[in-house]
C-alpha cells in the first residue's frame, strides 16, 4: 500500500510539467467558468513522451478535488477525494483499460527510474471490447453526487464495435460526467469518434526547453556514464523532441546494447557465430520484447542509410557493417512485420526461448 500511494502520488501530484503552464491555466480557468464550461468529451493526443498523461492524470486529480478552488494550480492532496485517489478506490474515477491504471503509466512521471536489471514484463493488452466500453455505461448514466471523469487510454486499441458503443455515449452527453480519451495515435481513432471530442492541444516542446529539461532530469549520467550534449541531443532525436520519452530511452537496459547488437548481426552473416550461440546470449541479456525494441531502432537506422540519410545514432558506426553486408527494403520490412507479430504473440502463452530461436534465425539470413 505505502508503494502504491507514492506511485499514485507521483502521478496525480506531480509538479506540472513546464511546457503545459499555459494549456494548464487554459484548461483549469475553463473548468471554472460556468458560461463555458469544459466540454464533456476530450482528446488527449501527440507524440509519446510528450506528457499527456501525465497532463491528464494530474487534470484528473483537480477536477476532482474539493478544494480545488484554493488549489489553482493543482490538487490539494490532502481532502477526501485526494485520499481516494492515493488509495485507488476513487468513486467518481473510471479507466480503461484496467492494464492502463496511471501505476503503469510510462510517460506520466518525468523523473521515474526504471531499474535497468530488472527483465521486462511481457506486453499488457489493452484491446478495449465492446463489453468493455458497455460495463462502464452505468457508471455513466447513473445519478451520483459531483463530477464525473472516465478515462480511456490508448483509446486507438478499440474494437470498432466497442468505438461504436462509445459513440452512442458520445451522442448522449450527461450533466458532471467527462469523458477523457488519450492516445498517441489520433489517426487510428474512428472519425466519428474524432469529430465528438475537443483536442486538448498537448504542445510540441522547444528545442532548447527539452534539451534543458532532459539534461536536468538525468544529472549528466546516462547509464552510469558521463552524458555529453550530443548524448542528450541523440536521446532526443530518436524521442522526435518527446522529453519523457528521451529520458525514458536513456534507462532503458537495451539502450547501452546498441553496438552490441550490429556485432550480433554481423557475426550472424558472416556465419561466424551459430543461432542457438547468439539466441542463447541474449536471452541472459534481454527479455525478448526489448530485444525486439532495440531491434526497431536499430533497423529504423539501417534504412536511413541505405537511403543516404544520416542515421538518427550518431555513436554508432552502421557504414563499416553496410559496407559488407546491405538487406535489401523487402527484407527490412519483412523482419519489422515479424517483429511486431512476435509482440503480438507475446501476448498469449509463446515460449519466449522458441521465439528468440526463430528471431535469430531471420536475422542470420537478414
Amino acid at each position: 500500500m505505502q508503494n502504491q500511494a507514492a506511485l499514485t502520488s507521483a502521478i496525480y501530484f506531480a509538479p506540472l510539467l513546464p511546457w503545459q503552464t499555459l494549456l494548464w491555466e487554459q484548461v483549469t480557468a475553463r473548468a471554472q467558468d460556468s458560461n463555458k464550461p469544459l466540454p464533456h468529451a476530450l482528446l488527449a493526443s501527440g507524440t509519446a513522451g510528450l506528457g499527456k498523461r501525465a497532463f491528464v492524470w494530474r487534470l484528473v486529480a483537480w477536477l476532482l478535488c474539493y478544494q480545488r478552488e484554493r488549489h489553482p494550480m493543482g490538487a490539494c492532496g490532502d481532502c477526501e477525494s485526494c485520499h481516494w485517489l492515493k488509495s485507488g478506490t476513487h468513486p467518481n474515477l473510471q479507466v480503461l483499460p484496467l492494464a492502463s491504471l496511471p501505476f503503469d503509466c510510462q510517460d506520466s512521471v518525468a523523473n521515474n527510474k526504471n531499474d535497468s536489471t530488472k527483465k521486462a514484463a511481457k506486453p499488457k493488452d489493452t484491446t478495449i471490447k465492446v463489453d468493455d466500453i458497455r460495463a462502464i455505461q452505468p457508471f455513466i448514466y447513473q445519478g451520483g453526487q459531483g463530477l464525473k471523469l472516465c478515462i480511456i487510454d490508448n483509446a486507438e486499441q478499440m474494437t470498432t464495435a466497442a468505438a461504436n458503443a462509445l459513440l452512442k455515449t458520445l451522442e448522449e452527453p450527461q450533466a458532471s460526467v467527462h469523458l477523457v480519451l488519450i492516445t498517441d495515435s489520433k489517426a487510428k481513432l474512428l472519425p466519428t469518434i474524432n469529430s465528438r471530442l475537443q483536442q486538448l492541444p498537448i504542445q510540441q516542446v522547444s528545442p532548447e526547453l527539452g534539451f534543458e529539461f532532459v539534461s536536468r532530469a538525468l544529472g549528466g549520467i546516462i547509464q552510469q556514464q558521463p552524458a555529453t550534449d550530443a548524448d542528450i541531443q541523440q536521446l532526443l532525436t530518436i524521442s522526435h523532441g518527446a522529453p519523457l520519452a528521451a529520458i525514458a530511452l536513456a534507462q532503458l537496459p537495451w539502450y547501452s546494447k546498441r553496438a552490441l547488437w550490429l556485432t550480433t548481426w554481423q557475426a550472424l552473416f558472416s556465419k561466424k557465430r551459430s543461432v542457438i550461440a547468439a539466441s542463447n546470449y541474449w536471452q541472459e541479456q534481454l527479455s525478448l520484447l526489448e530485444f525486439i525494441d532495440l531491434s526497431k531502432l536499430m533497423l529504423s537506422d539501417i534504412q536511413r542509410e541505405l537511403l543516404g540519410l544520416p542515421s538518427n545514432q550518431q555513436d554508432i558506426d552502421f557504414k563499416s557493417v553496410l559496407q559488407n553486408h546491405q538487406p535489401s527494403f523487402d527484407a527490412i520490412a519483412s523482419l519489422l512485420a515479424e517483429l511486431d507479430a512476435l509482440t503480438a504473440a507475446l501476448q498469449q502463452n509463446v515460449q519466449e526461448k522458441v521465439a528468440y530461436d526463430k528471431l535469430m534465425a531471420t536475422l542470420a539470413a537478414f
